[in-house]
């Protein structure tokens, strides 16, 4: 992973893409962070494939606040830049679950572990996470999942 997204910044520097520069750029820091702290952690390895894509659909999350906390202060020049910062970052997530597909990952991942009530809720979400990071939103699908069990 580290290795596609140090070419997409070569590759932005040789076309003099400044907003994706600067947003591949971004995202090398946050993998870096991770990196730094994880040292702390005697993990000197560093961040992991499934780290880097929880990192990155953190980074997705937080500009889609952003860029409703723009529209909705009438900067839409700012909220443009994090919609375009978006597109550049979820070109390294992989595709994203339709909502039908994502209710049937919840409802396999529940059988699989046997869940029968909310209690179970931490083991569901932690198996959906290693199986399916990247591919959905865990805010919703928590909400599914305490429908389901609740």
């Amino acid at each position: 992973m580290r290795e596609i997204i140090n070419e997409a910044v070569k590759d932005a520097m040789r076309s003099k893409d400044k907003l994706r520069l600067s947003t591949l750029r971004l995202i090398n820091a946050a993998i870096k962070d991770k990196d730094i702290a994880l040292r702390v952690e005697d993990r000197p390895d560093g961040v992991s494939s499934s780290e880097i894509l929880q990192i990155l659909g953190k980074m997705v999350k937080q500009r889609q606040e952003s860029a409703r906390a723009y529209e909705e202060g009438g900067r839409l020049e700012l909220a443009e830049q994090e919609l375009s910062e978006i597109k550049v970052i979820e070109e390294f997530l992989p595709r994203q679950l339709s909502e039908d597909d994502v209710a049937k990952a919840i409802q396999n991942v529940i059988s699989s572990v046997g869940a029968t009530s909310i209690r179970d809720m931490g083991k569901v979400m932690a198996s959906l996470k290693e199986k399916y990071t990247g591919q959905m939103d865990f805010g919703k699908a928590g909400s599914t999942i305490k429908k389901l069990l609740g």
